[in-house]
């Protein structure tokens, strides 16, 4: 036997009047949870504007060729050392360097391999000497590469371009951004001599480096 239920036109007034009341709390809850989380977002913007940070000042302070030959018809060994300083210019701001990379270029050819820099971080306003030794092992490069350096050989200078890339992200208070690409260019100019095999070939000029974040 099958039990048929009517319901009462005042119970369902009743159940209508509940669903009205769960649907207003899950919409006050909805535009409550849509303000806070705006909220935050806002407030997070308008300390970055004030704060505004600007980006590492990188200074090449030494740069020395030990050796830069030709083993083979078209194949570079190079060995090459490398001083900078890095400084974090923002008073309120930290930087965390990560998955720094540093090589050498020569007339747009990389004539060292990637060498990688400590993950390091930095303060408010410090700065930090890095060093690393540039070395290249049966490197290819073009076959003008060997006329190249006998012309800078013959004007007495050589032009060196010094790159880092990596990343880095922002500090302030616990608060800590997610990673930019940082890319940083330096130019040395390299007096180029009769010197090499026998000593180095030095630049020693405390040179700008350009900066992108």
């Amino acid at each position: 036997m099958s039990q048929i239920l009517i319901q009462s036109p005042k119970h369902c007034a009743k159940r209508e009047r509940l669903l009205n009341v769960d649907h207003k709390l899950y919409k006050k809850l909805f535009f409550a949870f849509s303000a806070c989380f705006t909220t935050l977002l806002a407030l997070i913007l308008i300390i970055w504007i004030i704060l505004r940070p600007t980006k590492p000042d990188f200074t090449l302070k030494e740069a020395d060729i030990y050796q830069l030959s030709l083993s083979g018809p078209n194949l570079l060994n190079s060995s090459i050392q490398l001083t900078l300083l890095s400084k974090n210019p923002n008073q309120k701001v930290g930087i965390y360097y990560d998955e720094l990379q540093v090589y050498a270029v020569y007339k747009g050819q990389q004539i060292t391999v990637d060498t990688p820099f400590p993950p390091f971080y930095q303060g408010h306003q410090d700065s930090n000497l890095l060093t690393a030794s540039l070395i290249g092992t049966g490197l290819p490069v073009a076959s003008s590469f060997g006329y190249e350096v006998g012309r800078d050989q013959t004007a007495g200078k050589l032009v060196l371009t010094l790159k880092v890339n990596g990343r880095l992200r922002w500090k302030v208070g616990t608060w800590v951004s997610s990673r930019y690409r940082i890319n940083v260019n330096c130019i040395a100019l390299v007096a180029f001599g009769s010197s090499l095999p026998t000593g180095p070939l030095s630049a020693k000029q405390g040179t700008q480096c350009s900066t992108s974040v």
